[in-house]
């Protein structure tokens, strides 16, 4: 449990790097929009500037997360860091909506005004830096198992192809292509409230109990093959943030002692731990004589 309030606290870093990112560049982009009359960087400066309030929300999620289990919360605040995800991925998907809004109105507009090239330069000078940041952060939320910071880490990836798409129109702008700002605009909208869904499924999906079929299946295969495991009558699995939590029952020898079955039950419970990274499961044992196809009804760990 204390290792994954250190690997909460390694991720606070990935969400202050996205803040003090998105802050810089919504200033310099602002500025230099402001200079060289670029709507198009405009527009990608105020989203880096909305960005801000989604990289707080993940550091909120991951501080929050970190407190320790207390009266009301006996699992601890593993689930705010979901919370912060769902959060990120509105905002995400509030963003890809008025890019793809603007970018159909500038489609049809007939403003073909001169845009200074500083401004295609600092689009693509943004692109790279947020590319870096996005390496950064999922990296570091793979490593931690976050979910929160996974979703900072797509959004800064989104926040690189609105960056790349802004340099595409302002570049074509020089060309007298001005319909390329616009259609760029428009797919790099889509990319966005496709990875704000993706986001959004995943952390509600774990939010309602719901565990993957296959990492059951698996588990279920590779405890059958104890030798003191006659069947694995139920597993039943979900998911508190990042912690994976088990019911397992098991069938066993009916005549073996309660001694040996602890035995069987604390062996099984340390190869998840180590195999699967799996340290909250909680096994009954019953005797083999039980029909396994009989109702399972709820039973107490042993």
């Amino acid at each position: 449990m204390m290792s994954r309030y250190d690997q909460l606290k390694k991720g606070e870093r990935g969400a202050w790097v996205s803040i003090f990112a998105y802050l810089l560049l919504a200033i310099v982009k602002l500025l230099t929009a402001h200079i060289t009359n670029s709507q198009a960087l405009q527009a990608d400066g105020l989203n880096n500037a909305t960005d801000v309030v989604a990289a707080v929300a993940v550091l909120v999620g991951l501080r929050i997360s970190r407190k320790p289990p207390d009266d009301d919360h006996h699992y601890g605040h593993f689930r705010a860091e979901l919370i912060a995800s769902l959060i990120a991925s509105f905002i995400m998907v509030t963003v890809g909506f008025q890019v793809i809004l603007n970018s159909f109105q500038r489609l049809f507009t007939t403003d073909t005004g001169t845009i200074s090239m500083l401004a295609a330069y600092t689009a693509l000078g943004s692109a790279l830096f947020m590319l870096l940041i996005y390496v950064f952060n999922l990296k570091l939320s793979k490593k931690i198992n976050s979910s929160s910071l996974y979703a900072a880490a797509q959004d800064n990836k989104s926040d690189a192809l609105v960056s790349l798409g802004a340099f595409v129109g302002i570049l074509g702008a020089q060309f007298g292509w001005y319909w390329l700002d616009p259609i760029a605009g428009i797919f790099v909208g889509f990319v966005i409230v496709y990875t704000a869904w993706e986001i959004f499924k995943n952390a509600s999906h774990t939010l309602t109990d719901g565990y993957d079929e296959e990492s059951v299946s698996t588990i279920r295969d590779f405890i059958e093959k104890d030798p003191d495991v006659i069947k694995v009558r139920d597993i039943k699995g979900r998911r508190h943030g990042n912690q994976t939590f088990l019911d397992i029952i098991i069938l066993v020898d009916p005549t073996i002692t309660v001694q040996k079955g602890h035995e069987i039950t604390d062996r099984i419970e340390l190869i998840l731990n180590v195999q699967y990274n799996i340290p909250h499961a909680h096994i009954h044992v019953e005797p083999a004589t039980v029909d396994p196809n009989e109702p399972v009804h709820n039973e107490n760990s042993s």
